[in-house]
């Protein structure tokens, strides 16, 4: 349990963090892409310790498969609470472009911030396991430099895997996007969490290009460009399909519905028209 509960003090640590920079924000919304900084440095530095759960704690902690899925939700569902509309994803970040609704400084801004938090957290996460609080991460620090990729699969299949979990993700986040942050926050947790743990035998659906790069891609086994292609290109082809699905049309692009027709929303009564003929 000392394990455990070194890692709930690193949890709390980052989280204070994230929801200090989100308070001291409010008052100058110009500066959003700070709270996407602190968005994804909170999301991927969670998300390393989990990992660091699933590959050691499992069997030198003794924490079961359990503990792992539910603290992945837990995070998961806090990052929503705490960040709000800052994703931490630069997936979502071009889709609100896409949508036309932002412009092309603040999103480039975004996705840059976005990145730097994910090297960030990625650097204190490996200070912190330097510490060697617990068995747990005394061994981890001995398999930092050789960390276990996440792509398990060829680049063919992890580009499918990413590009269908994505496809799925972000319907259901357009689906949910005007819902109440109390319906919405829960079903994007529960829905990433079974996402993740359905694909991690293949490349844990990470379905967020910096979270990839945190996570990821400092692992041996393949190259940059490898990892891009499945973990860049996989996610955005599967945002780009459910965005066409949802609007059928994608209003960066081209404004012609491609998919559906588009009822007029005003019908004149068949009453007005021959009251127009008698005159």
């Amino acid at each position: 349990m000392s394990g455990l509960n070194a890692s709930l003090g690193y949890f709390v640590a980052v989280v204070v963090f994230a929801a200090s920079v989100r308070t001291l924000l409010k008052k100058w919304p110009r500066f959003g892409f700070i709270m996407e900084f602190a968005s994804s440095f909170m999301l991927v530095a969670c998300w390393l310790e989990v990992q660091t759960i699933v590959e050691v704690g499992e069997w030198a902690g003794g924490l079961g498969p359990d503990v792992t899925v539910t603290m992945l939700f837990v995070v998961l569902l806090t990052h929503g609470v705490i960040c709000g509309s800052a994703s931490g994803n630069p997936n979502l970040v071009v889709l609100r472009f896409l949508q036309l609704e932002a412009t092309t400084l603040p999103t480039l801004l975004a996705v840059v911030a976005q990145f730097l938090g994910a090297h960030l957290a990625l650097l204190v996460a490996v200070y912190y396991w330097s510490l060697e609080l617990t068995d747990m991460h005394m061994i981890k620090n001995l398999m930092a430099r050789e960390c276990s990729t996440s792509l398990l699969v060829s680049l063919l299949q992890g580009f499918f895997t990413e590009c269908v979990c994505a496809l799925i993700f972000h319907l259901v986040h357009l689906n949910l996007k005007r819902r109440s942050a109390l319906i919405r926050v829960p079903l994007i947790a529960v829905l990433l969490t079974f996402l993740s743990h359905t694909a991690r035998g293949y490349t844990s659906a990470y379905m967020n290009p910096s979270l990839a790069y945190g996570l990821t891609f400092h692992c041996p086994g393949f190259t940059l460009t490898e990892y891009a292609v499945v973990y860049w290109l996989g996610p955005f082809m599967g945002m780009t399909l459910a965005l066409l699905l949802y609007m059928g049309h994608i209003p960066r692009i081209f404004a012609k519905n491609l998919l559906y027709f588009q009822k007029t929303r005003f019908r004149v009564p068949k009453a007005d028209r021959g009251e127009k003929k008698k005159m």
